[in-house]
């Protein structure tokens, strides 16, 4: 760690939890970023600015007007960019000195095996079930944390999934994947735009603990995020033994 680096995070280096070595895991640590959206501008731009030193984007849409009302890593400028580069742009323009892989592509069951499989942690920003689910199915199938976050309206959820510890459920185990789940979309309902910069926010800190190897993390605890009363319920949650993606791998110790 040079002498800019010790001055640029600084502020992290001088909380007695991080240090130098929490630092030095977090420009190690390789994330991926699933959506480029409301929940992933602030993951990105956070991540970035602490210095997450590989940091790997997945979003296959491009920038529109009616995106800028919440989603605060793109600009009126980048309008019908790809949203992957244009958080790329912002993220470099913050921090130079990490590495932004960009992937402008849907997140299929192939990619997200190959992706998942070097990340140290990955954050779910995307906005519907059947990618959370096949995020969730690669990150247990290569042991790896992830921390998923939703929000519509003025509503927000956030937890860890870290199959790692054997007490922590997967995405599965709360949302089972043939439960019937109504998909609610922004674009219909609407979205109160803080609501998806807190919960965003959330998840990078939840990240940035994990890299860090800080504190607990969410972990078997469902956080719950109501902005018309700005406040919080956290319900605890527990793994499923008979979940159709994680019981086996529970089982078998892998």
């Amino acid at each position: 760690m040079n002498d800019d680096d010790l001055l640029r995070y600084s502020r992290h280096i001088l909380l007695e939890e991080f240090g130098i070595d929490g630092q030095a895991r977090v420009s190690a640590g390789r994330a991926l970023v699933i959506g480029a959206g409301g929940l992933g501008s602030p993951v990105a731009l956070y991540l970035a600015a602490a210095g997450v030193g590989h940091i790997a984007l997945v979003d296959d849409d491009e920038v529109d007007l009616t995106n800028l009302q919440r989603q605060v890593a793109h600009t009126n400028a980048r309008v019908g960019q790809l949203k992957v580069e244009s958080a790329a742009e912002a993220m470099r323009g913050i921090n130079p000195d990490i590495v932004v892989e960009t992937h402008a592509l849907r997140a299929d069951e192939a990619l997200l095996s190959h992706l998942v499989a070097t990340a140290d942690v990955v954050v779910d920003c995307c906005d519907n079930f059947a990618t959370r689910h096949a995020v969730n199915r690669a990150c247990v199938a290569h042991g790896k944390p992830l921390v998923a976050g939703a929000a519509i309206r003025f509503d927000g959820q956030l937890s860890v999934y870290d199959t790692r510890d054997p007490a922590s459920p997967c995405y599965a185990c709360i949302f089972p994947p043939d439960a019937a789940f109504e998909e609610t979309l922004c674009a219909v309902l609407g979205v109160f735009g803080p609501v998806v910069g807190t919960i965003g926010t959330l998840q990078a800190s939840e990240a940035l603990k994990l890299l860090a190897g800080i504190g607990p993390s969410l972990a078997g605890k469902l956080l719950m995020f109501d902005g018309r009363r700005t406040a919080f319920d956290t319900l605890k949650v527990a793994r499923d033994p008979h979940c159709s993606v994680c019981a086996h791998r529970a089982a078998s110790g892998n």
